[in-house]
């Protein structure tokens, strides 16, 4: 129950004498009855405290006893009339200086008066709450969709109510699908949010995020329930309404990936075939049985996931990401590791992963998601397109975004040669031509490296570098002498221009 239905409970007679901004619709928590001057040591957060005020003394007292209160989370006091005859004007002042919302309870009203109200009034929700549960539960097994139970809680609660994954796929649209820049505002308040459910904001619309499930497990693979307006100005019963579609919603998921798991063994069965170069008759076999029509061209995609995240955080994503550009997620361990993905090509498929994947960064914490892309190929064809998507995926991972989608058709000549230099080659070159510069700029802050970048890009233009960085032509010509001393380099000649502009590129 809301504070505010305890406040209008008939034969209470509670009267507040201070409100604390939005604490009348926040929900009843635990009720402790204490008179202990300092009870904070006892508190958890969220409580209602009562107190008959016998640990009050001296005017002090209050701001000792609120300040206690207060430190470990309660926001509402009920203080009693009975010792005192009325509650003091230090205590009020004392909850005005720590927003602490303070009722005074009559002395004709007993503690356990206010207990009992409330403790019925849980029960009779519980009872309503199991009740509903149990309707939706049964409507699931009877083969009701998750559309037409979203859309069942929606009439309830008056407003729409959307099941979404966290790379914006829609499992249940309610009245219709939600746009790309709304979906990216809603995936990022979910993955950022400090608590859920949280409040997420669209142009003028805002929306309440929900998980699904317990809320407990990665939020990067959870799905949510996204519902027009914000929960916190909302009747109790329909933030419970909602809560039990979230919980319908994970059966519903379970179900769903029971079938997803099913073709994990014939998609490892598809990838074996295609890295030990099986025969063409072998592959198109088990590509039908995973669910492609084998004669329809294909994308080759690699990826993986590294940090904190859970080992199967990606094949959940991928598998994911792609039953929402509407291919069947065939998914395995490559030999290194690395996941492989198969998806039926589209015109647009390049475009539409990198929307998907790119919703993932919030989520993604200290770690990167880093996904490589083959261009269309006729699956007579796999094998070589799987060696251009992992390719394609050495050049994602030499970035530093938190995801990086890259296509074989995006990557330059230059580093798609850099990104088969094995790493540590990569280091000891940039080291050898650059590492005076980096010392330098270590030591003095020199800004040569970056006056360097700068002046390679504008293709050895003295005005169009100054221009760029807002400095004399002067000062750049100071500086690219200076890295031409220190390099032993002529940036005059082209062979001297490019070891330059590969050690640059090989920093990263």
């Amino acid at each position: 129950m809301l504070l505010s239905e305890l406040l209008a409970a008939p034969g209470l007679g509670l009267r507040v004498l201070h409100e604390s901004p939005g604490s009348l619709g926040r929900p009843v928590g635990r009720v402790i009855t204490t008179d202990l001057l300092e009870p904070g040591r006892y508190l958890t957060g969220g409580e209602l405290v009562m107190t008959g005020l016998a640990w009050r003394r001296t005017p002090d007292d209050s701001e000792t006893f609120v300040a206690s209160v207060t430190s470990r989370g309660a926001t509402t006091v009920l203080a009693g009339d009975a010792l005192l005859g009325a509650v003091p004007d230090d205590l009020v002042e004392a909850c005005r200086r720590h927003a602490c919302t303070l009722i005074e309870v009559p002395i004709e009203v007993a503690f356990a008066d206010i207990t009992e109200h409330v403790s019925a009034t849980r029960s009779a929700v519980s009872g309503a709450r199991l009740s509903r549960q149990r309707q939706l539960v049964s409507s699931l097994a009877d083969g009701r969709s998750l559309d037409e139970l979203a859309a069942r809680v929606s009439a309830e609660v008056d407003r729409p109510c959307r099941v979404l994954t966290t790379t914006g796929r829609h499992v249940a649209e309610g009245p219709g699908p939600l746009g790309p820049t709304t979906l990216d505002a809603l995936v990022r308040g979910f993955l950022a949010a400090d608590r859920l459910p949280a409040v997420a904001r669209d142009d003028d619309s805002t929306y309440s995020l929900f998980p699904v499930g317990p809320g407990l497990g990665n939020r990067l693979t959870s799905w949510l329930v996204a519902v027009d307006g914000d929960h916190e100005q909302w009747p109790r019963d329909h933030v419970e309404a909602v809560q039990e579609l979230c919980s319908i919603a994970a059966l519903d998921r379970s179900r769903r990936d029971e079938g997803v798991r099913a073709l994990r063994p014939t998609s490892a069965d598809v990838l074996a075939l295609v890295e030990g170069g099986a025969p063409y008759a072998e592959i198109a076999v088990r590509l039908r049985q995973a669910g492609l029509d084998p004669d329809g061209p294909v994308t080759l995609v690699v990826l993986d996931l590294d940090g904190d995240a859970p080992d199967d955080s990606a094949l959940l994503l991928f598998e994911d990401v792609a039953l929402s550009v509407g291919g069947s997620p065939v998914v395995a361990p490559g030999r290194d590791g690395r996941l492989v993905g198969i998806l039926p090509s589209a015109p647009d498929l390049t475009d539409r992963l990198r929307t998907s994947f790119a919703r993932l960064a919030p989520g993604t914490g200290r770690g990167r998601l880093a996904v490589g892309l083959s261009g269309e190929a006729r699956t007579d064809a796999i094998t070589g397109a799987l060696e251009e998507a992992r390719f394609a995926h050495r050049v994602a991972r030499s970035g530093s975004a938190p995801v990086s989608v890259v296509g074989s058709d995006e990557v330059a000549s230059h580093v798609l040669l850099l990104a088969c230099v094995p790493d540590d080659v990569r280091r000891s070159y940039a080291q050898r031509v650059l590492g005076a510069v980096l010392e330098h700029d270590r030591r003095t802050n020199g800004e040569l490296i970056g006056t360097l970048g700068e002046f390679l890009s504008c293709s050895g233009s003295w005005a169009r570098t100054a221009e760029s960085l807002h400095l004399h032509v002067n000062t750049v010509r100071y500086r690219i002498e200076k890295v031409q001393e220190l390099t032993g380099r002529d940036l005059s000649r082209l062979d001297d221009r490019v070891d330059v502009f590969l050690a640059l590129e090989s920093l990263g």
